[in-house]
């Protein structure tokens, strides 16, 4: 069920104050990819979400090592080589970095991310694996630094659910998408409706 406010355009929480606990949450991610959390990382993830071992084991540590994803959005479809991606919520970069495998150097892959070092380490991998098609941007999904009408294919993992308007994300996808352009994402969605007490809790977002 989905909360009538968010639809309105009112968030339940203070968006800045969750961003700030999601950034706070993703910043322990990129500097110490081996911690203790809540969820799952790095390459047992990935092997438990069904990527392709061959890919995965291609990319080095510190492309894998943050991966923090829900799923695998590659696994309902393809991407085509030439393909322009955008990868919203693209943290360290693992996601693109398999997209610009399946894309090729005649591709072009966009990650949007708001954490400041997950953009440092995504960057510093793609520039460290010479994959010159692939480009980290710092901006948020709500409002993407992508020009309109741009994209093949917009992918995303484990991100839509942190953002309390997901109206504006979705408006913002189908505004950077081409005309035939498609969505593949991977997210966690609750089909039971949640007490107003517990969607205004900044706490339980990021939990």
């Amino acid at each position: 069920m989905v909360n009538q406010e968010v639809v309105a355009g009112v968030s339940p929480v203070d968006p800045d104050a969750l961003r700030d606990e999601v950034r706070a949450k993703y910043r322990e991610v990129a500097v110490d990819p081996h911690g203790e959390f809540h969820f799952h990382t790095g390459r047992p993830l990935a092997r438990r979400l069904g990527y392709d071992d061959a890919i995965v084991d291609s990319l080095p540590d510190a492309a894998v090592e943050s991966f923090a994803g829900v799923a695998n959005p590659f696994s309902l479809q393809p991407l085509a080589p030439g393909e322009k991606i955008v990868d919203i919520g693209s943290g360290g970069g693992f996601d693109c970095f398999v997209a610009a495998q399946q894309v090729g150097a005649e591709g072009r892959v966009v990650g949007i991310d708001m954490t400041e070092e997950m953009l440092g380490k995504s960057r510093q991998t793609a520039a460290d694996m010479g994959f010159d098609h692939v480009e980290f941007r710092d901006g948020l999904i709500e409002e993407m630094p992508i020009e309109d009408g741009w994209a093949d294919v917009v992918i995303s993992n484990g991100v839509i659910n942190l953002c309390p308007d997901k109206a504006q994300v979705f408006a913002e996808i189908n505004r950077v998408l081409k005309p035939g352009g498609r969505l593949q994402y991977a997210d966690i969605a609750n089909g039971n409706p949640v007490p107003e007490a517990a969607v205004a809790d900044i706490d339980l977002w990021t939990a």
